[in-house]
């Protein structure tokens, strides 16, 4: 479940729509504040953060894609981005915004809920392997990765990845089985796309903290990845 009192600010200009996804949230233990532009959102998230923010891309002014960006920018907050169905390009641009995942209308009041609460859920404990001797462990308290010491921030998104590639050092996960390992559901068009983003972003991160530590996830052309660590 989620954890107690978890804050879900939801983001959206129709009024139907608000009502919808409030109502599925609350029916996972979530407390909701809905809002009905970017701007009046933004204000709210200046005075506090709310545990997850789910956001329409179709908004008057501000751009869900412009207040997505704006958000990870500042904080590490999980994001669903709700689009239009079959607009393959507000995926895209929710992907390159770092969108943590995203639902396509219409869809079912309890997938959304589900995502949310997957979204909010915290790994228990830590873990850690050697690549290339070079030690990464995660932070679960923070959703860092330490790299030889060097604390690297990363998103929601990135942090259930790693975890997973982690948790099977050597072996390589193919698409299916990264998408039920982070997200409890198998393959959906556009999350291929997905995927492929974040550990791009990640391999970034990493090779940014200590020279050659983004070489520990490898792509298996076709399939997916794997993170290659120290036998011991």
């Amino acid at each position: 479940m989620t954890t107690p009192h978890s804050l879900a600010f939801v983001v959206d200009d129709e009024p139907a729509m608000l009502d919808i996804v409030t109502f599925a949230l609350e029916t996972q233990g979530f407390t909701t504040e809905s809002f009905r532009s970017a701007e009046t959102a933004w204000t709210a998230l200046e005075r506090s953060r709310p545990d997850l923010v789910v956001l329409d891309i179709m908004l008057p002014g501000i751009s869900g894609i412009s207040l997505c960006q704006r958000i990870k920018s500042r904080w590490d907050l999980p994001v669903i981005l709700v689009t239009a169905k079959g607009e393959v390009s507000d995926r895209i641009a929710g992907l390159e915004a770092e969108a943590d995942d995203y639902v396509a209308k219409p869809f079912h009041p309890r997938e959304l809920a589900l995502r949310a609460q997957r979204l909010v859920r915290r790994p228990e404990s830590s873990r850690a392997v050697v690549t290339s001797g070079v030690r990464l462990e995660l932070d679960p308290a923070s959703h860092d990765v330490i790299v030889a010491a060097e604390r690297v921030s990363l998103t929601n998104t990135e942090y259930k990845l790693l975890a997973a590639l982690m948790a099977h050092p050597n072996s390589p996960l193919d698409f299916s089985q990264l998408l039920l390992m982070c997200w409890g559901e198998y393959d959906r068009h556009g999350d291929r796309e997905m995927i492929k983003a974040a550990v791009y972003r990640m391999r970034h991160k990493l090779e940014a903290a200590v020279t050659g530590s983004s070489a520990a996830i490898e792509s298996v052309r076709g399939t997916g990845y794997l993170l290659r660590a120290d036998r011991t």
